[in-house]
């Protein structure tokens, strides 16, 4: 698998081999007091515990949803977001609370990531009242706005322009907030892509495109699907910054795209950047992925960036009781994330009138 380059920041050149630290933009540090967000916790193995519980909630509860689809509790599509949870974890982590993310279908882990609670999160998988859309919307649309999660979109690539609209909303209002827009690479190939692309550079607006490029789409290898392997020679076309690496590090992830976010929001300059992960489930459950070998998966599986993580905490000196111990508490969060879907009320006929009309209906 050939292994991705980092490109320059300047829009311009030609991509050059990846470096062993990231490239900071000109005239900054790459200090991880400043690349960080504002509520970073203190202590660089008290950070990564922090992303590591986060990425193991996900997991769980990614693992949660599978057996309760097989049983039947969680109805339509399910799109897990097993082994790419360092992508979505490491970026949210670059951000302010108050910024924007808006994403695909395959969300739930995004908007655990950005804060949603797990029980809001379960309980509309299952369909139920007390969901964050009251059991209406389902697995591909979380959505949440006392954490500025914007949803998750069934159309592929259709949220990009969205996302756009949402930046170009912050730079009119002047509100300093910066939005992520997450995609596969599927989407690349999209109208809404390069709609998306090309107002984000002519209105220079504070946006970060993150390609989760998980190599196969809905089921089509790179080699079947793109005529060019970089996402990012396509911010070429549009005189954008680019970015592209491997999502073995969490804590690289985080601070590459803060760096993005930093030109964001002081610059008012978009970026698009191609992160490299991969997925361990099919594309939904719907898909036993036999388009790729068993050694494949295995393979990826010893690169495992969640259980990386979780090696460099231990050889960091992080107790293990610790460790343990927080690995308990993610249990005893998703167990109970389970047991409210389980037993929260089912909506009924009186959410129709409110959750279709903006106001008051006159009769």
């Amino acid at each position: 698998m050939p292994q991705p380059t980092t490109p320059s920041h300047d829009s311009q050149s030609e991509a050059k081999p990846a470096a062993a630290s990231p490239t900071p933009t000109p005239g900054t540090s790459t200090a991880p007091s400043q690349l960080g967000p504002e509520t970073r916790p203190s202590g660089e193995l008290d950070h990564l515990a922090f992303l590591y519980r986060q990425m193991l909630l996900i997991r769980r509860i990614e693992e949660e949803c599978a057996r309760a689809y097989a049983e039947g509790k969680i109805g339509g599509f399910l799109h897990l977001y097993i082994g790419q949870e360092a992508v979505g974890v490491g970026a949210v982590a670059a951000l302010k609370p108050e910024d924007y993310v808006i994403t695909t279908y395959r969300d739930h882990g995004i908007a655990l990531a950005k804060g949603m609670p797990a029980r809001a999160i379960m309980a509309e998988l299952f369909g139920k009242a007390t969901g964050c859309s009251k059991g209406l919307g389902g697995s591909m649309h979380m959505f949440d706005r006392e954490h500025n999660m914007l949803g998750g979109y069934g159309i592929v690539g259709g949220h990009i322009p969205l996302a756009a609209g949402v930046a170009f909303a912050s730079k009119y209002r002047g509100d300093g907030k910066v939005t992520l827009c997450f995609f596969g690479e599927g989407a690349v190939s999209i109208g809404g892509f390069h709609e998306g692309l090309s107002l984000a550079a002519l209105w220079k607006l504070p946006i970060v495109f993150i390609c989760e490029n998980n190599e196969y789409s809905m089921g089509t290898p790179l080699s079947r699907s793109m005529s060019v392997e970089d996402v990012t020679t396509k911010a070429l076309g549009y005189g954008i910054d680019r970015d592209r690496f491997f999502a073995s590090d969490v804590l690289e992830v985080e601070q590459r795209i803060a760096e993005a976010v930093q030109r964001a929001r002081e610059q008012s300059l978009p970026t698009l950047v191609e992160i490299r992960t991969y997925r361990f489930r099919g594309h939904s459950m719907s898909d036993p992925a036999k388009y790729r070998t068993q050694a494949e998966l295995e393979e990826q599986k010893k690169k495992d960036p969640m259980h990386r993580a979780r090696a460099r905490l231990s050889a960091g000196g992080y107790a293990e009781t610790r460790l343990k111990a927080l690995e308990e508490d993610v249990e005893t969060e998703v167990a109970d994330a389970v047991k409210f879907a389980n037993e929260s009320p089912e909506p009924d006929a009186s959410l129709l009138e409110e959750t279709t009309y903006s106001g008051p209906f006159a009769y």
